[in-house]
C-alpha cells in the first residue's frame, strides 16, 4: 500500500517577501509533501483552511509586522476544534526571545531567515517519516 502524501498548509503572519513563501512551497513540494499555499494571514482563517484541507501540518513563515501571540490564537483554535495533531513549524523573522516564546507555545521548529533549504527538506522528510504508520 502507498504511503498517503503529507499535507502542509503554509500561511504567513506579517507584510513582504512572498518570494520565500515561494521557495519554502517548493521545497516542501519537492520534500515529498502536498503543499497547500494561501497567503492567509488570521490565525482563525489558516485554523479554518488547514481543518478543510485536512492538513498534517501548518508552516508559518513570519514576516516583518507578525504578532506572536497569533501563535498562541492557533494552538488555542486547534485544540477548541480537537485538531491538535496537526503539528506547526516556523520561519523567518524573529528576535531570539520569540523564538524561544514560540516554541514553548508548541512550535516544534524555528528556521530563521537564511536558513538553508536542505535543512527545512530533512526535516520534512523526518516529519513524515515519523507520522507514517
Amino acid at each position: 500500500m502507498a504511503k498517503r502524501k503529507l499535507r502542509v498548509l503554509l500561511a504567513k503572519f506579517g507584510e513582504g517577501y512572498e518570494n520565500a513563501l515561494l521557495k519554502l512551497a517548493a521545497a516542501c513540494s519537492e520534500a515529498g509533501f502536498e503543499v497547500i499555499y494561501t497567503d492567509l494571514q488570521d490565525p482563525r482563517a489558516i485554523v479554518a483552511a488547514a481543518i478543510q484541507e485536512a492538513v498534517d501540518h501548518i508552516g508559518i513563515t513570519t514576516l516583518p509586522g507578525a504578532d506572536i501571540e497569533d501563535f498562541g490564537t492557533i494552538f488555542k483554535l486547534l485544540e477548541e476544534n480537537e485538531v491538535t495533531h496537526i503539528r506547526i513549524t516556523a520561519g523567518g523573522f524573529l528576535p531570539d526571545e520569540d523564538m524561544a516564546c514560540i516554541k514553548e507555545m508548541g512550535v516544534l521548529d524555528f528556521y530563521p531567515k537564511g536558513s538553508i533549504y536542505r535543512r527545512i527538506e530533512q526535516w520534512t522528510r523526518d516529519f513524515g517519516e515519523s507520522t507514517q504508520p
